[in-house]
């Protein structure tokens, strides 16, 4: 009995051992449980240390690019204002000082002249500090080139430096009618038209384009819009071969008319033989040839510069201004009437400078003020200056101030930045107006330019060119 029942016992024990949890091998799971956690914990600890990383060095890429760019961009835009800061062309007197100070961190040095086939200075022999207030005096009738560079080592660009005499204009500021002719028919577009059919043709589509210059069908010489169309109607719907200036290239183009519902031969373009318009005159010389606009004379519809084959300046009344405002520039409108006995002259050329010709007795009659010397752009400064227009039936001067000069030879006709200020003729125009171009610009007793454009923001602000650049057309 004993026995048995210490038997039962020992069993109870072992019973208790089993079903008793063992503290030891619950604390080693608990350890590994921690590991196990620890090392998730880690693992994830190093994934997003490595996207902070990924994100870092994609920030910094992109902020290394980004400053990169904003260097280069700095650069383009130092470089620029440097070269604009730098006229390309620079006209000195013979025999006189002229002073410049282009305040530009370069240095000019004389390569050569003009009229010699070799240039005998010695390298580094003329050398100049374009940042600082330099002189140039010569006696040679002719040209140099000056090479500038950059901080002294980083070739800029060449400018000329020529030589001319001094000269004299008569500013005239008076208004001209002007008729030119083109140098062969102008494509101001090509178009569709219903044939008889009903179907829609087009057959100069693709073939000829804006600001082309028609100058023959089928060999033959062309001038007038409407002979070209009667040359079309005559065709009898036959090819014609058409021989056509394009960017200042002849070629032949071949083009089959087709008939319209009328029955008449076309070949879908609208077409242009002249234009006309109403300016000012600037100046005449010693020789009795004018300058007026400031600019060329361009087509309307395509905005190129019209080739001319001949034009005429007549006399005109100013019948009405429109006055100008922010967002709608004013225009001054003429009447023009084609009579010979209201002709002023011959024009000769048309280019991006103005227009140029021969004055005839009554034009040279205008000219009655007194001749002016010329002003080059080195003499411009900001400040009060004054034009000559003619805006209620009296040429006259008006005050205007001088706000900035751009010595840039590239922008040819805006180098001079202008505001109205004279009250009188605010009243008047508001400003600027269409028509004024050409208007003579004078500072202290100097012909230094012409009105050319307006802006359409602010009708009291424009542009003007420099008389020298006029002079070189």
């Amino acid at each position: 009995m004993g026995q048995k029942g210490k038997g039962n016992i020992q069993n109870i024990e072992d019973i208790r051992k089993r079903t008793v949890p063992d503290r030891n091998f619950a604390a080693g799971n608990m350890e590994e449980d921690v590991k196990r956690r620890a090392g998730a914990d880690m693992v994830i600890l190093i994934q997003n240390w490595k996207k902070r990383l990924r994100r870092y060095r994609i920030y910094r890429f992109c902020l290394s690019l980004t400053l990169a760019a904003s260097c280069i961009a700095l650069m383009a835009m130092l470089y620029y204002q440097i070269d604009s800061s730098i006229p390309s062309v620079i006209n000195v007197r013979a025999g006189e000082e002229e002073s410049f100070h282009l305040g530009v961190p370069a240095r000019g040095e004389i390569i050569s002249v003009s009229d010699q086939g070799s240039s005998n200075i010695p390298q580094g022999a003329v050398d100049i500090d374009l940042s600082k207030t330099f002189t140039l005096k010569t006696a040679l009738k002719s040209g140099y080139q000056m090479q500038v560079k950059l901080f002294g080592f980083i070739t800029l660009k060449n400018v000329e430096i020529q030589v001319i005499e001094d000269q004299e204009l008569i500013p005239v500021g008076t208004p001209i009618g002007i008729y030119v002719k083109t140098d062969g028919v102008l494509v101001v577009g090509t178009g569709e038209f219903q044939g008889v059919d009903g179907v829609s043709y087009s057959p100069g589509k693709y073939i000829l384009k804006s600001g082309d210059y028609v100058r023959k069908v089928n060999g033959l010489a062309v001038t007038e819009k409407d002979d070209f169309i009667q040359r079309m109607k005559d065709s009898n719907g036959q090819p014609v071969v058409l021989t056509i200036e394009r960017d200042d290239e002849l070629m032949d183009v071949e083009i089959t008319p087709m008939q319209d519902a009328a029955g008449d031969y076309k070949i879908g373009v609208w077409v242009r033989d002249n234009a006309q318009g109403v300016g000012t005159m600037t100046y005449i010389d010693n020789q009795g040839n004018f300058g007026a606009l400031g600019h060329g004379i361009t087509d309307v519809d395509t905005s190129t510069l019209m080739h001319m084959e001949g034009g005429t300046l007549y006399q005109t009344d100013i019948v009405d201004i429109h006055k100008g405002s922010s967002g709608n520039p004013g225009e001054m409108t003429g009447m023009i009437i084609y009579s010979d006995e209201r002709i002023l002259g011959k024009i000769t050329d048309n280019s991006n400078r103005g227009i140029f010709g021969t004055c005839n007795q009554k034009a040279l009659e205008m000219g009655t003020r007194e001749a002016l010397p010329i002003g080059l752009k080195q003499e411009i400064r900001t400040g009060k200056a004054q034009i000559l227009c003619t805006v209620d039936g009296e040429t006259r001067y008006y005050d205007i101030e001088i706000t900035a000069i751009h010595l840039d030879h590239d922008n040819v006709n805006r180098g001079i930045e202008l505001t109205v200020t004279d009250p009188e003729l605010l009243a008047v125009t508001g400003g600027i107006v269409q028509g004024m171009s050409g208007s003579p610009i004078i500072q202290n007793g100097k012909f230094i330019g012409a009105v050319t454009h307006v802006l359409v923001q602010d009708s009291r602000k424009g542009y003007g060119i420099f008389i020298e650049n006029m002079l070189e057309h």
